[in-house]
């Protein structure tokens, strides 16, 4: 599945950094953010696709049980507290690990091995079955067929992928990753961290935008280069 982005919401320093510390020792963690409040925390949300979020409780002005009732859409929650007695709201949240200060790296890999199980279980039911031609797609509790010829773009959008076809949008619960290893390479081409595009389906481009019809989509700076040696520009 490639790496695991994950952010670190503490208002402690040092809990921060042994945080931080603890991530560097796990190769599939990638830290894409670390925060000291719940506010700076959610501006991250909305920028990055984040699959495991380490939240700390107690923090001014908005805690992370308050925190998390504001959020929609979840990654896996790992709380990370000194206080037993929130352990109840958070499961009734549905938190993937509750860690009691100070935690070990072993209890520390328990939580984040029960994340990585949960974040596989999802991606793993997302795509029922793929062929050369279409994918079904479960979201929502409905199963649906995409064909590759309808499927316009993907986008990462936090801890869902948004497909974007010729009739509708839908957003499984699964990583960018997953959908782009389900697509013909041949047909569909990565141009930016966040979007993978149906070459057929390029409308024109202008400058660093590409279009699709009335869709405009980024190319990032470090696909420029491939996208147009693959259309041969």
């Amino acid at each position: 599945m490639g790496q695991i982005c994950c952010l670190i919401v503490d208002d402690e320093p040092l809990a921060r950094e042994l945080m931080v510390t603890y991530c560097s020792y796990l190769p599939q963690l990638k830290v894409e953010g670390v925060c000291g409040n719940a506010f700076e925390a959610k501006a991250i949300l909305q920028q990055k696709t984040i699959a495991i979020l380490f939240l700390d409780i107690h923090m001014p002005v908005l805690d992370g049980i308050g925190f998390l009732q504001t959020l929609k859409t979840r990654p896996q929650v790992i709380m990370t507290t000194a206080h037993k007695e929130y352990a109840v709201d958070a499961f009734d949240l549905a938190v993937c690990d509750y860690l009691l200060k100070p935690f070990s790296m072993e209890r520390f890999i328990v939580a984040v091995d029960k994340a990585n199980d949960n974040i596989n279980s999802h991606h793993n039911h997302a795509i029922i079955k793929a062929s050369e031609e279409h994918i079904f797609v479960k979201t929502e509790g409905m199963i649906y067929r995409v064909n590759f010829d309808d499927l316009l773009f993907a986008e990462a959008n936090r801890n869902h992928t948004r497909i974007v076809t010729t009739e509708k949008t839908l957003e499984p619960i699964m990583t960018f990753s997953v959908l782009e290893q389900q697509l013909p390479a041949t047909r569909f081409i990565r141009i930016h961290r966040s979007f993978i595009v149906n070459q057929s389906k390029i409308t024109h481009i202008d400058g660093n935008r590409l279009f699709i019809g009335e869709h405009e989509i980024p190319i990032g700076k470090n696909h420029r280069n491939e996208l147009f040696k693959i259309l041969g520009l």
